[in-house]
């Protein structure tokens, strides 16, 4: 016989809503639970709740929850604040707390301490200074961007030497590893999680690989400067708050020193040929060269703004012209980051941990566990 259980129809609203999906997603029975003349079952409450993506226990609160992200929002479009987070950005966040907070107590064991960078700078002091001391704790020579191939083996060096300075850093363009829940770059494109055994940075894959280099760079100052912080880029553009401002300054710096730009500068071509031919010298993208050019009044406000658009339609079509969804495995390395993957499968084979916690730090069950832990360790060996 079926269980029916009492749900309050403020909660199933809240939940729709929460969801972000139109109301088409959600019809019959559930109209019928909204206007109170049935009761779901139990097995189709937990349906119910997988659809709208929302822990089931929330469903039988009286009243609705009120979710409050443990980390500063600063995210914005045309100045004024976005609506409340999506279910995927929520559960993403928690996940990567998750991940911070088992990577701190495993290195504290470890007998790591603090790391010297974190918290080390103020808002306000010279960006000069502050992108000079980021590459220096990364390994970074002034002209290591220009030692890369191009700028996509930038970003990869630039990610590793992150890794490599104790810093976690994940890129993922979906909830986890399913498909079906994409991360939406118009609603972040980034978060840092300061703390200072453990900082974590969050990169959302699913937004243009173009524009991933500089969302590092900023969030990398929110770690020197103590700051955690939830942020979108509106065109490479930050909030109207101080520390994003500042932020994006140093990063900005970071990639594109003023003094090599205006060096540059004066022998460039003009157009989308000359933005990319000096993306080419300084091995990052078009998009970080343009705007540091506007930043440098080398280019107006408008011809910035014409080239972005440019840009990035030529980008969306090739990335739509990609049918692939690429290689799983090369895929994890970004997803859980080669330092936390390491550490989680040592933790475990070590009976530090057990299988079933890795399984759930990792989002990956048996022998898909098994085989990642087994191309992690031929990697390690080459």
């Amino acid at each position: 016989m079926a269980t029916y259980v009492d749900v309050k129809s403020e909660i199933l609203r809240w939940a729709i809503d929460r969801s972000g999906l139109s109301s088409d997603a959600f019809r019959e029975p559930v109209e019928a639970w909204l206007r109170e003349e049935k009761k779901p079952t139990f097995n189709q409450l937990e349906a119910f709740a997988r659809r709208a993506m929302v822990p089931l226990g929330y469903l039988f609160l009286q009243q609705p929850p009120n979710e409050e992200l443990p980390v500063p929002d600063y995210r914005t479009r045309k100045d004024q604040a976005v609506r409340r987070p999506s279910p995927n950005l929520i559960e993403t966040i928690f996940e990567m707390q998750r991940r911070q907070q088992w990577m701190r107590e495993y290195l504290v064991e470890e007998g790591h301490g603090s790391l010297p960078f974190v918290a080390s700078m103020k808002v306000g002091e010279s960006a000069t200074k502050v992108a000079k001391d980021i590459r220096k704790s990364l390994g970074l020579s002034d002209d290591w961007a220009a030692q890369q191939d191009n700028w996509e083996a930038a970003l990869r060096y630039l990610r590793l030497q992150i890794e490599a300075a104790g810093i976690l850093i994940f890129v993922n363009g979906i909830v986890g590893n399913s498909t079906r829940r994409k991360l939406d770059a118009a609603e972040f494109q980034g978060f840092v999680l300061v703390d200072s055994v453990a900082p974590l940075i969050f990169v959302n894959g699913s937004d243009f690989k173009v524009a991933q280099m500089f969302t590092m760079a900023h969030e990398l100052v929110h770690v020197w400067v103590g700051q955690s912080a939830l942020f979108d880029l509106d065109a490479t553009r930050p909030a109207n708050v101080q520390v994003e401002k500042y932020c994006n300054a140093v990063a900005a710096e970071f990639l594109v020193p003023a003094a090599s730009l205006q060096l540059a500068w004066a022998t460039h071509r003009r157009g989308d040929a000359g933005m990319t031919s000096l993306a080419r010298q300084f091995k990052v993208s078009p998009i970080v060269v343009a705007r540091r050019a506007r930043d440098q009044e080398l280019i107006t406000e408008d011809e910035f703004f014409n080239f972005y658009r440019r840009y990035t339609n030529r980008e969306r079509k090739k990335g739509e012209a990609r049918k692939s969804g690429g290689d799983f495995w090369r895929t994890q390395n970004l997803r859980l980051g080669q330092r936390f993957g390491h550490a989680v499968i040592s933790a475990a084979s070590e009976g530090r941990l057990s299988y079933s916690d890795a399984y759930d730090l990792t989002r990956l069950h048996g022998g898909t566990f098994d085989k990642y832990v087994q191309l992690l360790d031929q990697r390690g060996q080459r």
